[in-house]
């Protein structure tokens, strides 16, 4: 996350078409411009009175496979991508039209849509961009997951995952995210699965619209994708675009240091719940009074005006 002073929009809409990964069915996606205080919004326009779901994390109806909004019958699912890219890109005012129940998958990762929106234009507004303060630790553990969120000057992600395959193992990345960290490092990073997994999900008539183009799937002898890894630790910095999405579900940006240990859809949306129940380890205020009340353990960072 770019400290940002101004919430932002863009300046021209964005649009894209692709297939939804558990669906297989096209859809086109629009983000389009929206005023100061509206935050992130879905419009489903292929639903006759085209209903609205505001991106946000009482708005979470499943993270079984993906992040699943919705309201009143109507559903978005698998918007993580989406959001992250938003939230890297320190995007805070949007209406999203969708013609079909979830978005497209493009290339698995987040950097066609940080590409395209790049590309319509980013502008700022005339409305100070609020934060969620992090003042305390918050801590959630359970099963031998956990997600701890503690104090510091900016917004910075630690991500630790384990699988007991080879081509995986036990990765660790940490970053600070800027607009600039998140389009190199995080971005371009892919969903991944393994190839029995997909196989199974297929059988019961999910992940229709997965394939190699728009994910790295896993054999036992490794990596199946002809042109190999974008990183070497391209699946912990996946998870990590992921958390950057699910995270954007607050509905504000965050400044604290998240430090999560084999979390995935489910027990971050667990932590969301959990940071709202804890209410006096944190507080809002505008980048400025940050600065004003913290001026003396500030470090040079990327400032959009």
């Amino acid at each position: 996350m770019v400290m940002a002073y101004k919430q932002r929009t863009l300046k021209n809409p964005a649009r894209f078409t692709g297939v939804g990964v558990h669906s297989g069915e096209k859809v086109n996606l629009t983000i389009n411009p929206a005023p100061p205080n509206y935050g992130i919004n879905f419009k489903r326009v292929d639903l006759p009175a085209q209903p609205m779901i505001k991106a946000h994390f009482n708005r979470v109806v499943d993270t079984s496979l993906a992040t699943v909004i919705g309201d009143d019958g109507c559903i978005v699912s698998t918007i993580e991508h989406v959001m992250a890219c938003l939230a890297g890109l320190s995007i805070d005012n949007v209406v999203i039209d969708i013609d079909g129940h979830e978005t497209p998958i493009m290339d698995g990762s987040a950097a066609l849509f940080t590409q395209k929106i790049k590309d319509a234009g980013v502008v700022s507004q005339d409305a100070p961009r609020m934060y969620f303060v992090i003042k305390d630790p918050i801590v959630l553990e359970k099963d031998g997951k956990s997600v701890k969120l503690y104090p510091a000057r900016n917004f910075k992600i630690t991500c630790t995952i384990e699988f007991d395959h080879p081509t995986i193992g036990n990765q660790t990345f940490s970053i600070d995210l800027t607009e600039k960290t998140f389009e190199e490092d995080i971005a371009q990073a892919r969903t991944f699965g393994f190839l029995h997994e997909v196989e199974y999900l297929k059988f019961y008539g999910l992940a229709k619209g997965g394939s190699l183009d728009n994910a790295v799937v896993i054999d036992e002898n490794g990596v199946m994708n002809e042109d190999g890894l974008r990183f070497a630790d391209e699946f912990v910095r996946h998870k990590i675009l992921d958390c950057i999405g699910d995270f954007s579900l607050l509905g504000m940006p965050i400044i604290g240091h998240a430090v999560l240990y084999k979390s995935g859809h489910l027990f971050n949306h667990e932590f969301l719940k959990e940071f709202f129940k804890q209410k006096s380890a944190w507080e809002t205020m505008t980048l400025e009074a940050f600065e004003a009340k913290n001026q003396n353990i500030l470090e040079p960072k990327e400032i959009l005006i």
